[in-house]
């Protein structure tokens, strides 16, 4: 019955200052030993100090096996993930982290591939962008920022290159349909940034008429979620008990009163780490990380309601 919560042991080898309010962090096995392997796109969830459990993107290639590298913006009014971050964790701090999950996916035959990066929302793209140069593949990345770009050693690699450009939105957000173009059944579009960006996006994207499946996203803040619908019973299909699920209530919750561990970070609905095989429902998805192929088999419970009396999950 009871899933349990996989971590890695790390610490924390090299820490810097990587732009304005961004702390580049690197994290290594303690004895120097390769770790588990990750995807271009990737992400970790975080333990950190304080009982936090945050994710983020990983910014180094996938072949540099012995690291993970994250980057994280200093918000002092989040919910207290990055303050631990840049105030109280110190190198040869000792972290625990999860094993590695895929975030945005590079689409397999694309022959051309357009990033659209909103400030922090540059990292997921990195990884991405360090596979595809290996390959020799076709790529262009726009890194929209106020002022000095985040990561900029980084990026500027790619922009020497060609490969990568720099719009400072200090004079405005650049023209979002024009640096996507016209629909291109060889090219996938893929964009990571604050809310309003990717609603500008998504806009552009669809004003333009890009088919749905040729356009990607990942948000790195929870979206606001309303836990509305009537009660429920969430049923173990594994175990055969249940648990009930009130209006307006969690089915995460839920599920940890009946004693089941479950990965959980975001609890937004953006990072993944909730994501369950659903067998019988039909569940009410609320998420922004499963296709709508995904969503006939999978759910993620941290913000998924339910249309019928109980949702039967793989559990």
């Amino acid at each position: 019955m009871i899933k349990p919560v996989r971590t890695v042991t790390t610490v924390v080898r090299a820490a810097e200052a990587a732009g304005e309010g961004i702390r580049r962090l690197i994290l290594m096995d303690p004895d120097g030993w390769e770790l588990p392997p990750f995807a271009a796109g990737g992400h970790v969830d975080v333990h950190l100090p304080g009982g936090h459990v945050r994710s983020y993107s990983l910014c180094n290639d996938p072949i540099d096996s012995t690291r993970y590298v994250i980057a994280v913006k200093r918000e002092p009014h989040g919910r207290g993930g990055s303050l631990a971050l840049h105030d109280r964790v110190r190198v040869g701090e000792v972290l625990g982290v999860s094993l590695p999950r895929r975030g945005l996916t590079l689409v397999d035959g694309a022959k051309r591939h357009v990033f659209v990066a909103g400030g922090i929302g540059i990292t997921p793209f990195l990884s991405l962008a360090a596979t595809l140069r290996r390959a020799g593949a076709e790529f262009i990345l726009h890194l929209c920022a106020r002022g000095e770009p985040p990561l900029r050693a980084s990026v500027e690699p790619l922009a020497t290159s060609g490969r990568a450009v720099f719009h400072d939105t200090r004079a405005g957000r650049p023209d979002l349909a024009a640096l996507i173009g016209s629909p291109d059944p060889e090219t996938q579009l893929y964009c990571c940034g604050p809310r309003g960006m990717i609603a500008a996006f998504e806009g552009a994207a669809m004003r333009a008429g890009w088919p749905q499946g040729q356009t990607h996203v990942e948000h790195f803040v929870p979206l606001p979620t309303e836990h509305d619908g009537p009660r429920y019973a969430i049923v173990l299909a594994r175990s055969r008990i249940s648990g009930e699920v009130p209006a307006g209530g969690s089915a995460l919750a839920a599920l940890r009163a009946l004693g089941v561990e479950v990965d959980a970070s975001c609890e937004g609905g953006i990072c993944g780490a909730c994501r369950v095989r659903w067998l019988e429902g039909p569940p009410i998805h609320r998420d922004r990380v499963l296709s709508p192929a995904e969503r006939e088999r999978d759910v993620m419970v941290c913000v998924s309601g339910c249309a019928g009396p109980r949702l039967v999950v793989d559990l």
